[in-house]
């Protein structure tokens, strides 16, 4: 069994194109369309992969896209599970608007996956011989599953001492915090969510992240702040990283990208200082890539060096 292993409980054919300008009620003639992997574990998995982590891809697939989709990660020689599901996998939209830089995307809800089918998911984790050091459960939940699956995960993960990365939102969120994780990426929205207050001020995101830490539903808070960085928050520290200026291709697989960074180091033994400093390096990289190409492990390497990380050791 790999170090690490990737859930993604609702994978997608990602699509994407190019234009000069989105505008309503117009045939928009875009450019030639690309086609990649997606979905967050997904993503996360092939990102690892390119970085040299021994890791596993455990993710549901149905009908011709699913096909796609396997063919796909074949050709990136990314090791995959596959659990089959009888529905069709979903596709992704995103358009690109080549003279403001802003992406476009249009995110289906999925397949609606059968209660055997997302048992399997379970089962697969739990009859593991050797449980992973590391399981990366990242993306949304498709119609059919319950809103505690996350925490059931989050609840096998504990059992078999693996550490469990979560990067989710919503009902499904908090359910699995209520359960414990050890680490999981926010966006300020949906630490917004879960804290129920508005935190317009770097002081309230580190309090409400804190609380978090404190009251043992993570062991670790890596709040993504997108142009402005990222803030982590544990038990013994605060570290805070400005945003990298890159040339932005695309911002889509760049969250999935900064977990992919922090995970590999982790994984490698290294501090949080330079797990978040390499989780930077990936998420600046993946802007630099059209589409869902996420990073080039090159430009990791050289944008890790631009990584400048202010810490605030706790007693």
């Amino acid at each position: 069994m790999p170090r690490i292993l990737t859930l993604t409980m609702n994978p997608a054919l990602d699509v994407s194109t190019s234009i000069a300008k989105v505008v309503p009620a117009h045939k928009l003639r875009c450019a030639a369309s690309i086609q990649h992997p997606g979905g967050g574990g997904v993503n996360v998995a092939r990102v690892l992969q390119r970085l040299g982590c021994d890791c596993q891809a455990l993710y549901l697939a149905g009908g011709a896209n699913g096909q796609v989709l396997r063919r796909l990660l074949d050709g990136e020689q990314l090791r995959q599970q596959v659990i089959d599901i009888s529905a069709e996998t979903r596709e992704s939209f995103s358009v690109h608007e080549t003279s403001s830089g802003m992406d476009y995307r249009f995110v289906l809800p999925g397949p609606t996956v059968q209660r055997h089918e997302w048992e399997a998911c379970l089962a697969y984790i739990a009859a593991l011989d050797a449980p992973p050091r590391y399981l990366v459960a990242s993306g949304g939940l498709p119609p059919g599953v319950p809103t505690d699956f996350y925490a059931r995960v989050a609840r096998l993960a504990g059992e078999r001492g693996t550490r469990l990365i979560l990067d989710t939102s919503g009902p499904a969120l908090a359910a699995a915090l209520a359960e414990g994780v050890y680490l999981f990426k926010p966006s300020l929205r949906e630490l917004r969510g879960l804290s129920g207050l508005p935190l317009t001020t770097e002081a309230e995101w580190r309090e409400a992240s804190r609380q978090i830490v404190q009251a043992g539903r993570a062991h670790i808070v890596v709040l993504s702040l997108g142009e402005e960085g990222a803030l982590l928050v544990s038990a013994d520290c605060v570290l805070r990283s400005q945003g990298l200026h890159v040339q932005v291709a695309s911002t889509i697989g760049a969250g999935d990208s900064l977990v992919a960074g922090l995970v590999w180091a982790l994984d490698q033994g290294h501090a949080l200082e330079e797990a978040l400093r390499c989780g930077m390096a990936a998420g600046a990289a993946a802007l630099l890539s059209a589409g869902t190409a996420l990073c080039d492990p090159a430009d990791v390497r050289r944008l890790r060096e631009e990584v400048v990380i202010t810490i605030d050791a706790k007693s």
